[in-house]
């Protein structure tokens, strides 16, 4: 009796492990000498677009080679964490080749720069931009080389799977030096702004006529949200760096104050409280979930599909820069709730993440920040 007792917890044993296997990821280099990549989209026929921040926009073919770069862009205000950043293309793109990206814009004169978010068509044979437009340029322009922000989404009228609505999120970050403006409605710093595709403003905007009040704001009181995506209901989600400590994921609603720098669960750097040292205050939006110490997120995607096994479907995937890993989120119910547990990714790859994706194959995708930056594809299996 006790031998078959043993055989049984072999097989569950066994079983148990086989399910964990199913479980892991194997990354797969795509394509590599990126320099620093920012933001990941996907093209027809298994094709990439990507950013590199010094400038450059790239597309990657299937089997990983790199093209030459895009021509059309324009200048970009490139140094510390300024440059070409995030990219994703048209929910329509197949028919009208539309691609959204931003950047930081220097100042025409006088110096200084903002983040600016442009519209253009990709042409036909993927070598250069068309018909570029800047659609929306952050306010005011500031001497920075820090805190831009800068992830898009496009977002998605109310209901599982809805089709887009023709409006744009854009994150933007309060540039550092001008924290205090994240609290005040007559400038973009650490705001998210939502505008139509060609760069109107929404008439339901919770700004929209109000005096003082800048139209695009969607939401305020935010740092510098590096990672924003929708959950198949369109609820709009978004991450953003805390200073030392803090980093957050939100849910931004219309109108609502997230509160930095009046509360936060970070500190200065180097130690101290900010401000008061509040964490929470009247008025002001608590995270939905918060990092102490600071992993230093960027990029964020939910993944809708089983090619990871059922108990993936429905986390949510952020990559930290600090430590060098992915972490994968799990949630109370499947793309909603609290958050019950992280697994960290990818960590023996060794090279910060800086944006991660599902492709049209419902594999993640994640982009590597450095000079020799990598396109990598999760494989399931460990």
């Amino acid at each position: 009796m006790p031998s078959t007792k043993f055989a049984l917890f072999l097989i569950a044993f066994c079983l148990s492990g086989a399910q964990v296997q199913a479980q892991g990821v194997r990354p797969e280099t795509v394509a590599a000498g990126l320099q620093n990549p920012w933001g990941l989209a996907f093209l027809p026929g298994g094709r990439f677009l990507v950013t590199e921040r010094p400038g450059k926009l790239r597309v990657i073919a299937a089997d990983g080679k790199l093209a030459a770069p895009v021509a059309g862009v324009p200048e970009v205000a490139a140094g510390g964490q300024g440059g070409l950043l995030d990219v994703i293309t048209d929910s329509d793109f197949a028919r009208n080749r539309t691609v959204y990206f931003c950047f930081s814009e220097p100042a025409a004169t006088g110096g200084g720069n903002s983040t600016a978010l442009a519209r253009a068509t990709l042409s036909a044979d993927e070598t250069r931009l068309e018909n570029l437009k800047i659609i929306f340029s952050q306010k005011p322009k500031v001497a920075s080389t820090a805190h831009f922000g800068c992830r898009i989404v496009e977002s998605r009228a109310a209901g599982n799977n809805g089709a887009s609505d023709g409006k744009l999120f854009l994150t933007l970050g309060e540039r550092f030096s001008r924290r205090e403006d994240a609290q005040k409605l007559d400038n973009h710093h650490g705001k998210i702004v939502r505008i139509n595709k060609d760069g109107s403003v929404p008439q339901d905007n919770p700004f929209a006529g109000k005096a003082g009040a800048l139209p695009e704001i969607w939401s305020y009181g935010h740092r510098n949200a590096q990672g924003a995506t929708l959950a198949p209901d369109g609820t709009f989600w978004m991450h953003e760096h805390g200073p030392q400590g803090g980093d957050e994921i939100n849910l931004p609603k219309a109108g609502a104050n997230y509160g930095w720098p009046v509360i936060t669960y970070g500190e200065n750097y180097g130690g101290g409280k900010i401000g008061e040292g509040l964490t929470e205050k009247a008025g002001m939006q608590q995270p939905l979930h918060y990092w102490v110490p600071s992993i230093a997120p960027s990029g964020m995607a939910f993944l809708t599909s089983d090619r990871y096994g059922k108990a993936w479907q429905g986390n949510l995937f952020v990559g930290s820069l600090k430590f060098g890993y992915l972490d994968r989120i799990e949630l109370s119910a499947p793309f909603a709730g609290k958050v019950v547990r992280e697994s960290k990714l990818l960590g023996d790859v060794g090279e910060r993440i800086r944006d991660v994706r599902q492709g049209p194959d419902g594999l993640l995708y994640v982009l590597t920040d450095n000079s020799n930056g990598k396109l990598i594809r999760l494989l399931p299996g460990s």
